[in-house]
């Protein structure tokens, strides 16, 4: 999928003095940790401009990885690690980690080494081309066969149901140049799926071919509920068709009520009989009861996200930064811990 450049925009982009920052959210990866900072500084290390940067965001981990990720910043001027008070999740580390950026362009990866580093040249040979977006299309992925068919049917799913048009096959790593973080910055939503929020901002994207590794160490986080609540999030957040199939289902019940009703009086007035079936009149009753509580829970789904949206709470709370500090941190209303550092307010 690709999206034209608005005008005035490049058609390419010189890498001569651009700065490339990298966006990894971790938690309980201390298996992960030094392989990954040494392939993430060996890739760093053979781009062009720069100075690039690294900033982790550790969401609340409870193993060895918060002080593995301060003996990194200690040593390395280039990183940047961004402690949060708690586990508030995997997109919202993310997010933690984009308001913490400053490069002209940013990669997002997961910790666990299936996002494979060496990918990140090809990112950034389609962002000199003038794409603002550069999205990894996962192939040959290591997980289970019921685990990849879930993946595969989800975003077929999501893809057809979406008010935008969302590529498929499309996880969070990939790059955004500098105005599409700003924009994603922008959004407040708390169910977040960010992947779709890249989408949603526009702009010129295309995605390439990058095959999904192995876990380097370590169990995967994301658990069925996790996976099946992010898909949910996804869903919600980018389609109304869920409300929509309820009426369209109440218009059919009561169409095809009607038209029985008319059967019943024919029979009863022209035929001299009345319908009977008293099991199949006990199992409709239960059919539509079902569905009417079917689609409660899914309006209480929106009206459960509307109730998130309206208290404003902050996506994530911030306890201290350890490293090289940004010009262009995190929101106000994203706070930090007040022993922490204090964050300065955005510029723009």
């Amino acid at each position: 999928m690709e999206h034209d450049l608005r005008e005035g925009t490049s058609q390419e982009r010189s890498l001569d003095g651009v700065r490339l920052s990298v966006a990894v959210p971790l938690y309980n990866e201390e298996g992960t940790v030094v392989e990954l900072y040494r392939r993430l500084s060996d890739v760093l290390n053979a781009l062009d401009g720069g100075p690039h940067d690294m900033v982790f965001v550790d969401d609340g981990s409870d193993d060895r990885t918060v002080s593995l990720l301060e003996d990194v910043a200690l040593n390395d001027p280039r990183v940047a690690v961004v402690l949060l008070s708690r586990n508030f999740g995997h997109q919202a580390a993310i997010t933690a980690a984009l308001d913490h950026v400053d490069g002209d362009a940013v990669v997002v990866m997961d910790g666990d080494l299936q996002d494979a580093p060496e990918a990140i040249p090809r990112f950034v040979a389609r962002f000199r081309e003038g794409f603002d977006v550069v999205y990894a299309r996962r192939i040959r992925r290591k997980e289970p066969w019921w685990l990849r068919l879930g993946y595969f049917v989800f975003y077929r799913i999501l893809a057809r149901l979406a008010e935008v048009q969302l590529p498929v096959d499309a996880g969070d790593f990939g790059l955004m140049s500098r105005r599409v973080v700003h924009e994603i910055r922008h959004t407040s939503e708390h169910q977040r799926y960010l992947r779709g929020l890249r989408t949603w901002v526009g702009f010129r994207q295309v995605g390439i071919d990058v095959e999904r590794e192995a876990r380097h160490s370590g169990r995967s986080k994301y658990n069925t509920g996790r996976l099946l609540k992010l898909a949910v999030d996804g869903i919600f957040a980018f389609s109304i068709v869920p409300l929509r199939a309820a009426a369209v289902i109440g218009a059919v019940s009561v169409g095809l009520a009607s038209l029985f009703a008319l059967y019943a009086l024919y029979a009863r007035f022209f035929m001299d009989q009345s319908p009977r079936g008293f099991t199949a009149l006990l199992l409709v009753v239960w059919w539509f009861a079902g569905i009417h509580l079917l689609f409660l829970g899914v309006i209480g789904e929106y009206v459960g996200r509307i109730y998130e949206e309206a208290k404003a709470r902050p996506l994530y709370i911030v306890d201290r930064v350890i490293g090289a500090r940004r010009e262009d941190t995190h929101r106000p209303s994203r706070t930090e811990h007040p022993g922490g550092q204090p964050a300065p307010p955005r510029s723009g």
